[in-house]
Parts: C-alpha cells; structure tokens; sequence
C-alpha cells in the first residue's frame, strides 16, 4: 500500500487491462481513508460545491476553495495520484490556466482537470509545455450545465458520438494524461476506451472504460441525492473504511458500474 502509483503507474494499468479505481476527496481524513484502500487516483473535485457547501451546481467554486481543500487532501495522500479541479471560469486563457493551475500544484495536486476540448485543446497545451500534467473531461461537463439545460446524457445521437469520439482524440494528441468521460453510452465510452492510448476513466460510461471515478460521499449515501451512475456502498451496513474497499474491489473485477449504473 505504500507504493506510489504515479501517472505513469495509471498508464500501465490500462497496458496492463487493470481496471483503476479512482474517488473524489476534499478533506484530511477521508483522503487518508481513500488512499489506503487502494485507489488510483483521488480527485479534490469541484463536486465540493455540492456536497460539502450545498449548493445546487458547481459554478459558485472558487479557485480558493479548491487550493484550499487541494492542501488539505494532500495532507491525507501518501499513494494514490492526486488531482485537482480547475473551478469554472479558471481556465478562459492559458495564461489564466497556467496562474491557476501553479496554484492547485503548489497546494499539492499532481494534475489538473478541466473540462472541454476546441479552445480548451490550446489550454491543455499550454499546460503540459510548462510540465503541468492534465486530465480531460469530456461528455457531460458539469461546468457546462446551463447550455444542457440540465444533467443529461450526452453522445445518444451518432454525430455527437462522432463529436466526442473525436474531441476525445484531440484531449489525447494536446497532451493530457488521462480523460474522465461522464454520462455517455456504454458503446460510445467503450470505442473512445479502445481509441486512447491514455486511460479512460468513466462515470456514468460503463464497465468497458480503463477505470472508473465516483463522488465520495454518493458511495456513502450521504448525498442529498444519488445519481443513477452511483451506487451506495454503504447501504447494507458496515464502516465506511468497508464500504470504501468494496467500491475498489467492484470496479477491480468489473462488477461495478452494471446495467443500472450506466446508458445504452
């Protein structure tokens, strides 16, 4: 457990066809917990602006709310890689992603996510020439929620597939090192998977992505609410390090997400 695992310890899991559990942090404590069940990655998301302040969207995220709870998983993190969130409106200019990005570093993060592709592909860039490391994200963009008019899944139709399939292409060739592809077809997350030397890590994408990542508190069912894509771990009893390990343990032999949890 005391093995770092390092973005290039990502890259062979996915050479390797092991499945990477990932799960989002914002605090010490629980960060502490995540990483020693095994995780691949922690991620202090922006999803901070829902579960831990209550509000409705993530779009009130501040970058100092993210350096802040950064700092404080860090704290916890000894072997899992940890990233960080780039907040709304954090990333409109490279030159503004850069700032900001050193933020989240110097606070502990190892990579940066951000959401997008078309002129988000020069901010990667731009990221990753001055050695930042970036995960994409593409799919449904939380930070994009009032263009979608709600939380809806994205790529149902083939040309938004084809759409995705090949901003997914493009995230890769800008330079990212990972890409969390949210509420897309099973088929679709399955292709852009097979399409990606980098690893893909689904939510709301089904079983065939190189990994996949969840909200903590949903697998704990202490969210106000659960999304079809989650599942609560902690349902039927035990401590939450038990139902940590077992969300692990799902995602490694591939019973998590099932049929429920995903889109056709």
């Amino acid at each position: 457990m005391n093995q770092k695992t390092g973005i290039a310890g990502l890259r062979a899991m996915k050479d390797a066809g092991k499945k990477i559990a990932c799960l989002t942090a914002y605090d010490a404590g629980f960060a502490r917990l995540v990483d020693e069940a095994g995780m691949g990655l922690i991620l202090v998301g922006d999803s901070l602006g829902m579960v831990v302040q209550g509000g409705s969207d993530t779009l009130s995220v501040t970058m100092a709310d993210m350096v802040y709870h950064t700092r404080l998983a860090r704290r916890g993190v000894q072997r899992a890689v940890l990233a960080a969130d780039m907040p709304y409106r954090s990333y409109d200019s490279a030159s503004d992603a850069l700032d900001n990005a050193k933020q989240l570093m110097d606070a502990g993060a190892q990579m940066v996510k951000l959401e997008g592709a078309g002129a988000v592909l020069e901010v990667i860039r731009e990221l990753v020439d001055k050695g930042i490391p970036v995960c994409g994200h593409l799919g449904l963009q939380p930070q994009s929620i009032e263009q979608y008019g709600g939380y809806k899944v994205q790529g149902r139709d083939s040309g938004d597939a084809e759409r995705i399939l090949n901003d997914a292409l493009a995230v890769e060739a800008a330079g990212a090192d990972l890409l969390v592809l949210e509420c897309v077809p099973r088929a679709l997350a399955g292709r852009v998977s097979r399409a990606l030397k980098l690893p893909v890590i689904g939510i709301g994408a089904g079983v065939d992505c190189d990994g996949q990542i969840l909200v903590l508190h949903d697998i704990l069912g202490i969210s106000s609410y659960i999304p079809r894509m989650a599942n609560d771990f902690l349902q039927h009893g035990g401590s939450i390090r038990e139902a940590i390990a077992a969300y692990v343990q799902a995602v490694r032999s591939g019973e998590f997400p099932g049929a429920d949890h995903s889109f056709d």
